[in-house]
């Protein structure tokens, strides 16, 4: 009988970090940039804005592993894409640097705690794995929910994400 070595907590994370980065960037794509300043709504966040956000946020990995803590001020400008290039590519470079940096952290490290900081006020602390499932996957994953709904109220069709979507061919 064989006993295998228990598996790592960034090899636990790396595969769902594949998929997941593969269906925003899938999604990413189909972001009109003639309608990067459409909202649904007055208090939502613009089209550009939120695709931007989407695009951003495998940075957050990175900035959680080589980071204790994240601190924001107030009137912080958040990163705006002026093109779909522009979007995709900054996608793109920040997935490779994200998976980079979770591929080298020890599960010592994971374990740490890692602070999320606004206005000198802590957001929360908890082990920097959390942050991983919780504020970069999960929150990307969140939004790329509302990034559905936006497009689909401006008639893009929608990608697949865990299986086929409505828009796909049958």
């Amino acid at each position: 009988m064989t006993i295998s070595s228990p598996m790592t907590i960034s090899g636990m994370l790396l595969p769902e970090f594949d998929q997941e980065m593969s269906s925003t960037r899938k999604i990413l794509e189909r972001v009109p940039e003639d309608k990067f300043g459409w909202k649904p709504h007055e208090k939502s966040m613009s089209l550009g804005r939120l695709a931007s956000h989407i695009a951003e946020m495998p940075n957050w990995a990175v900035e959680t592993i080589n980071r204790d803590k994240l601190e924001f001020t107030p009137g912080v400008k958040p990163y705006l894409a002026t093109s779909s290039a522009e979007l995709l590519e900054g996608l793109d470079a920040k997935i490779v640097l994200a998976r980079a940096a979770i591929e080298g952290a020890s599960d010592e490290h994971l374990m740490q705690p890692w602070s999320l900081i606004y206005g000198g006020h802590v957001v929360f602390t908890m082990p920097r794995a959390n942050v991983l499932r919780s504020v970069v996957m999960n929150h990307l994953i969140h939004h790329r929910g509302q990034l559905s709904v936006y497009l689909r109220l401006n008639d893009v069709a929608i990608p697949g994400m865990y299986g086929p979507s409505a828009d796909d061919s049958r």
